[in-house]
């Protein structure tokens, strides 16, 4: 895992954004939603606001110096927000997702957080069963308007970590 930094690791990270939620969303959402989603949230100039105003942090999977996905992340009080969590399709079931859960455990015992949080479409069964098995438990549904008529229709899941 690195953390992003600079200008042109936004930029690396918004292509790789953008490729991996066309593919992967497709299934679930519209081509015109997904468009309006990455350009809402992992555009250039959205993620350069997350990361310098709003407490984000970013980080790369990376496998063979090669970037293969990426996570967001956000300290709250007592607990960590996973707002993204992607690998590309031909990365995916390789132990990446396992090597990053670590890592933000890992994280949330350095900064003594006993709660990772997050949000996922109540319709994307794979990543609902993945997040199951890594420990998330569901514990409500919640539906936020984003604009331009469309909504996140999602579980938010938790799994606590054991900090002693």
């Amino acid at each position: 895992m690195s953390k992003i930094h600079t200008e042109d690791e936004v930029s690396s990270l918004v292509n790789l954004a953008s490729g991996i939620w066309h593919e992967y969303y497709v299934s679930i959402l519209s081509n015109e939603q997904i468009d309006y989603m990455v350009d809402k949230f992992q555009s250039k100039t959205a993620m350069t606001d997350q990361i310098q105003n709003q407490g984000y942090e970013y980080y790369f999977m990376n496998a063979h110096g090669k970037n293969v996905g990426y996570i967001s992340i956000k300290q709250e009080e007592g607990r960590l927000f996973l707002s993204k969590f992607y690998i590309q399709k031909e990365h995916r079931g390789k132990g990446y997702a396992s090597q990053a859960m670590e890592f933000l455990v890992g994280l949330c015992k350095q900064r003594g957080l006993g709660l990772i949080w997050l949000t996922v479409n109540r319709y994307n069964d794979d990543t609902i069963a993945v997040y199951s098995k890594k420990g998330f438990k569901a514990v409500r549904t919640q539906v936020a308007d984003i604009g331009n008529g469309y909504v996140m229709d999602d579980f938010v899941m938790e799994k606590e970590i054991q900090l002693a």
